[in-house]
């Protein structure tokens, strides 16, 4: 007869499948609140402490750590030396393993959950029980998910991956409980979302984890009501947007096209914001990704339907606003997300290098102008100063190199990712064009490192720049700025993005 040990949380399906384990002739052995069910439901069963002869102590902490099962777990059947041992100390080896472990991950999402009641929640004698089947894998069938009872394949990949997002969710957990920022060793685990039809170019394979805690504010969390599935460079494109738009407290439209901002605007209604995000570029929003951050209304509905777009998320939509949407567009990604929690979406980020991870704080700072610094003779008007605000808020998210014209409605011209600055700051005003006027202002990413920047803007008009500072040659930009009566502000933050 080949014995089977069966201790697990989630008691759901179980006595099926222990049942057809006694059918092929398994005997049980089992413990505690896993017990009692079996043996309601009529299935013999063998104590723990009977197999080890020693009681469950500490409110049921220490009830499976005892050689008598470890032994019976580890012991290779092939060596003779193994056999004799477990004859010697009278111990029946174990064939099969189903465990699942302690609730950690459900009970630290609890809202109002203690330390106390998270440590209790660590399970200690289950990984091990894992651990020990999925290492004598030869021997030991194990089962950890209840999707495998059915077919009890003796996975032991799939197990030490269990025990491993197990122990990093702790691991995680902890640190974060013990202040620790840089910890030694760093163990992430994500959850499969889904195989993605391709990666960022079609000959590449691709797939998609979400966070094991997974984040409220995430387009991985969005309700999709119409379109295909997201490729990955749609997520990429959404992630950006919605990075974009939750900087922004008025009615906002943000217009993304290859993770750079083409066009933003702000008004006292989500349809004013979309004409003006649509202005600033009516050629880049061909295909883009729109991120609003108010109810999407008819009106403001029917203008994004006239043109192809890829992807439209918003808070909600009313209901004549999604139906207009829809018609003829049935592949346009219409996504709902909960914007209330957009302050919570703070979290580090990761960024993958060949042979490493980078990890930083995001990019969250709550700026005001009022902190700001003017350095230059003219000082900036309050227009000019929400108008810097608001550029400020779309150079942060644009590639750098990055220059972004701007008044204080919408962008009017954006530069992006040129290796030096006054090439992007070029483009930017080239793309305002005529929308250049005594209202335009200009916001770097970093600090100019030469004085041309602020001469090229002067000579264009541009009356109020708000850049970083911090140039050993800034007195130079200061003296050029002064030449052409441009207020210039200092804020002592720099916002680059690679």
């Amino acid at each position: 007869m080949k014995r089977a040990l069966v201790s697990v949380s989630d008691k759901n399906n179980l006595v099926p499948f222990v049942k057809g384990l006694v059918a092929n002739d398994y005997e049980i052995v089992s413990t505690g609140g896993t017990k009692r069910i079996l043996d309601e439901a009529g299935i013999p069963t063998i104590s723990v402490e009977d197999v080890t002869g020693f009681p469950e102590i500490l409110d049921g902490r220490v009830k499976t750590l005892n050689p008598y099962i470890h032994g019976g777990l580890l012991a290779r059947r092939e060596l003779p030396e193994h056999v004799a041992t477990l004859k010697e100390h009278k111990i029946t080896p174990i064939d099969l393993v189903c465990v699942n472990l302690y609730p950690f991950k459900q009970t630290i999402e609890k809202p109002d959950v203690t330390l106390a009641e998270a440590i209790e929640n660590i399970d200690i004698g289950g990984p091990s029980m894992v651990r020990s089947a999925s290492k004598n894998y030869r021997d030991v069938t194990i089962v950890v998910d209840q999707a495998d009872y059915d077919q009890v394949l003796a996975e032991a990949a799939k197990a030490f991956r269990l025990t491993a997002s197990y122990d990093a969710l702790i691991s995680q957990y902890l640190t974060e409980k013990a202040g620790e920022t840089a910890p030694e060793k760093l163990t992430l685990t994500y959850d499969l979302k889904e195989a993605m039809r391709y990666g960022e170019n079609s000959h590449q394979k691709a797939w998609l984890y979400e966070d094991a805690l997974p984040k409220a504010f995430s387009v991985l969390q969005a309700e999709q009501l119409n379109g295909k599935e997201l490729s990955y460079n749609n997520i990429k494109d959404a992630d950006e947007a919605l990075r974009c738009v939750r900087e922004f407290s008025k009615p906002t439209v943000v217009a993304m096209k290859h993770m750079n901002p083409c066009g933003i605007g702000q008004g006292n209604t989500l349809e004013e914001a979309w004409d003006r995000a649509y202005v600033a570029d009516p050629v880049s929003i061909f295909g883009g990704v729109i991120a609003l951050n108010r109810k999407v209304d008819l009106a403001t509905a029917e203008k994004m339907h006239k043109i192809f777009l890829e992807i439209i998320i918003a808070p909600d939509y009313d209901e004549d606003a999604l139906a207009a949407l829809k018609t003829k567009k049935k592949n346009l990604r219409i996504l709902k997300l909960d914007f209330s929690k957009k302050d919570e979406a703070t979290s580090k980020e990761t960024v993958s290098v060949m042979g490493g991870l980078l990890v930083q704080d995001q990019d969250v700072l709550d700026e005001d102008f009022a902190d700001w610094e003017c350095v230059t003779e003219a000082k900036p008007t309050q227009e000019q100063l929400e108008s810097l605000l608001f550029a400020w808020k779309a150079v942060k998210h644009t590639k750098s190199n990055a220059i972004v014209v701007a008044n204080n409605e919408r962008t009017l011209g954006v530069g992006a990712g040129q290796p030096n600055r006054i090439d992007s700051e070029k483009i930017a005003i080239d793309h305002a064009a005529e929308a250049l006027d005594d209202r335009a202002v200009l916001a770097s990413d970093a600090f100019f490192p030469f004085s041309d920047c602020v001469e090229y803007a002067g000579k264009h008009g541009i009356k109020a720049i708000v850049q970083p500072g911090g140039s050993v040659r800034d007195q130079e930009s200061i003296d050029m700025a002064n030449k052409y009566g441009i207020a210039m502000v200092f804020t002592g933050v720099r916002h680059f993005r690679h």
